[in-house]
């Protein structure tokens, strides 16, 4: 993915120091499922097709076995390295004051950036799983490819901005788990029939876009014209209706995880107008 002339103003602004750059190296492992911004997108490219479950697992799991020899970054690479560590500090920033404006204090999380496959405390993964949130070790975890894929195989719109949504998504995980709201939902999901916990996992995952689209609110000054339109095209395209219907043709609500495209751009959109912690709630049911 290249990034595009008219993309967020990053260059020459402060990158995180909590990135950690494997790409070019990674290991693989057994494969960590659940909690990123699509989930496994290949898996669920593959059931909806008609795919066997565990025939599909193993191979991901034997794909993410392998090593990658080291290799020398490209240029892009290192450019899309740069812009992903300029966001996650943007991120520190932001939350870091809406932390201490509600008498708290942020405690940042981690990025590790690898290709192909990685290990984690929540176990291995492969590119497959997209990227997701480890909360065992409170790291994000971003194969920059998946970007690539987005565009070609979903549709989602090219530029910049749709890493900094997924990258400001994943931080709003870890923002769940400082305060509490994954933990709780966890422990609701145990007993559950499958479809309640499905409706539960949408409502987290709700929540995790309106973070995304409260961190643009409150990093308005380093946007550019159509920023908000490249967040808008991805959250579209990892819609849980959108994903089905590209897939398999048919939609089935009681296995939705994620919210329908539209719940998932309306969510970051109310989090981007408000700029309100408050007016985060998804779960207005259980009195979150």
């Amino acid at each position: 993915m290249i990034i595009k002339p008219n993309n967020m103003k990053w260059r020459g602004r402060r990158k995180s120091s909590n990135v950690e750059d494997r790409r070019g190296s990674s290991t693989g492992g057994k494969i960590a499922i659940g909690g990123g911004l699509i989930g496994l997108i290949i898996v669920l490219f593959q059931l909806f097709s008609g795919g066997d479950a565990t025939e599909v697992l193993e191979q991901l799991q034997d794909q993410s076995g392998t090593t990658t020899e080291a290799r020398e970054l490209t240029a892009e690479e290192k450019e899309l390295g740069d812009f992903s560590a300029t966001v996650l500090a943007d991120t520190e920033d932001v939350w870091h004051e809406i932390f201490q404006q509600n008498g708290s204090t942020y405690r940042e999380p981690g990025m590790v950036l690898f290709s192909d496959a990685v290990r984690t405390a929540c176990g291995g993964a492969s590119a497959a799983s997209g990227p997701f949130y480890c909360p065992a070790d409170e790291k994000i975890y971003m194969d920059l490819s998946f970007f690539e894929a987005l565009h070609t195989r979903f549709g989602a719109e090219k530029g910049d901005f749709a890493i900094a949504y997924v990258i400001a998504h994943e931080v709003g995980h870890h923002v769940q788990g400082l305060l509490g709201t994954m933990q709780q939902v966890r422990q609701l999901q145990q007993g559950m029939s499958t479809a309640e916990a499905n409706q539960l996992s949408v409502a987290l995952e709700l929540q995790a876009d309106f973070y995304a689209g409260l961190w643009a609110h409150h990093n308005r000054e380093y946007l550019e014209e159509g920023d908000i339109g490249e967040a808008m095209s991805a959250a579209s395209a990892v819609g849980d209706d959108a994903i089905q219907r590209r897939t398999s043709g048919r939609v089935v609500p009681d296995a939705f995880t994620h919210g329908t495209s539209q719940q998932r751009m309306e969510w970051f959109m109310k989090g981007y107008k408000t700029g309100e912690l408050q007016s985060g709630n998804t779960f207005p049911s259980l009195g979150f």
